[in-house]
Order: structure tokens, then C-alpha cells, then sequence
């Protein structure tokens, strides 16, 4: 009988062994990019254009013909352009192109938000675009006196315009754009 008992136990660890060293399949969590960007700092950007504005001191800026700058974030592969016209009694055309320009963007777009702006002390007064979904852009704006000056200014990324994965960058440099078009000043 103790034969037969150590025959059982020897026989039950046998078995327990080679079914409870399955390994059972598991699907792997969901997994996010977590991507963060230092907390920005601006400082006031002027030269001899007729504007001034606070850029984040982390962008680069580079001029690219007489008042037009790009301003680069190499890190996020991100620029922002900004051009600059002077207005010569054609304001209608300097907002038709800046709104035709955007609003090209509603064959990628999900949406395109407007957000107007106005500052009476500078005398500064515009639009400011979200694009949302998978546009090339997500983000324009032009900013005028309605009499001297006009200012336009849109981002781009230099990756597939994919927004999920684009996400946290594109807001940094949202933000900084919108930045940028609150603090510009005219001289």
C-alpha cells in the first residue's frame, strides 16, 4: 500500500508539473508615447521689421526674405512660417488669401475651429485657426491693423500628418504660436 501511495504522489507531482508549466498567453497592455516638452520660456524677439512678438527660447528663428521668418523646433521636426505684407489698400485680398489658405486644409480636416482675436491697445486684430484631424496644418492665424500691416502664420511638421501621433508636440507649438500672436506689437 505505501508502495501504491508513493507510486500516486509521484505520479499526481509528474502531472501537476507538466500542466502547470503552461505558460498562458497574454495580450500586452495598450502602450502610450509619453512625450514631454520643458515648460516654455519667452523671450521678446524684434529687429528691424515693423513688428515685435515673444517667441519660445528654445525655437529657432531664421529670417527668409525681408520681414518672412521660420521659426524651428528640431526636436518636434516642427516650423512655423510667418510672412509678413504690407497693406496698400488691399486688406480684402490679404484676408481672402490667409482664409483661402486655411481653410484648403477641409479635405484632411475634421474641423477648423476659429477663435477671433482682438487687442485694442496694440491695435492688433485677427484669427486665430485650429485644424483638427490630419491636416498637413493644425494650426494658422493672421493678425492685422487693417491698415499698414498683415501677418500670417501657419506650422508644419515634417512627419506624416498623422494627429494622434503628433499630438503632444502639435500642442506645444499651438501654443506658442498662439503666444506669438497675443504679445505681436506693431512699431
Amino acid at each position: 500500500m505505501f508502495r501504491k501511495s508513493i507510486g500516486l504522489f509521484i505520479s499526481g507531482c509528474i502531472l501537476a508539473s507538466v500542466w502547470g508549466c503552461q505558460n498562458e498567453t497574454v495580450p500586452k497592455p495598450a502602450g502610450q508615447l509619453r512625450l514631454e516638452y520643458p515648460r516654455a520660456e519667452y523671450v521678446h524677439f524684434e529687429n528691424d521689421c515693423p513688428f515685435t512678438f515673444d517667441i519660445n527660447e528654445d525655437a529657432i528663428i531664421s529670417k527668409k526674405g525681408d520681414c518672412d521668418f521660420t521659426i524651428s523646433y528640431p526636436k518636434m521636426k516642427a516650423t512655423i512660417y510667418l510672412t509678413y505684407k504690407p497693406v496698400k489698400n488691399d486688406i480684402e485680398a490679404h484676408l481672402r488669401d490667409a482664409q483661402t489658405l486655411t481653410y484648403k486644409h477641409t479635405i484632411k480636416a475634421d474641423d477648423i475651429v476659429e477663435q477671433p482675436f482682438l487687442n485694442e491697445k496694440s491695435k492688433v486684430y485677427g484669427m486665430f485657426y485650429r485644424v483638427g484631424g490630419n491636416a498637413a496644418t493644425n494650426a494658422q492665424f493672421y493678425a492685422t491693423d487693417s491698415v499698414r500691416h498683415f501677418v500670417t502664420g501657419s506650422v508644419y511638421f515634417y512627419a506624416k500628418p498623422n494627429f494622434d501621433s503628433i499630438m503632444p508636440a502639435s500642442s506645444y507649438v499651438k501654443n506658442d504660436m498662439q503666444v506669438l500672436m497675443e504679445t505681436l506689437k506693431w512699431k
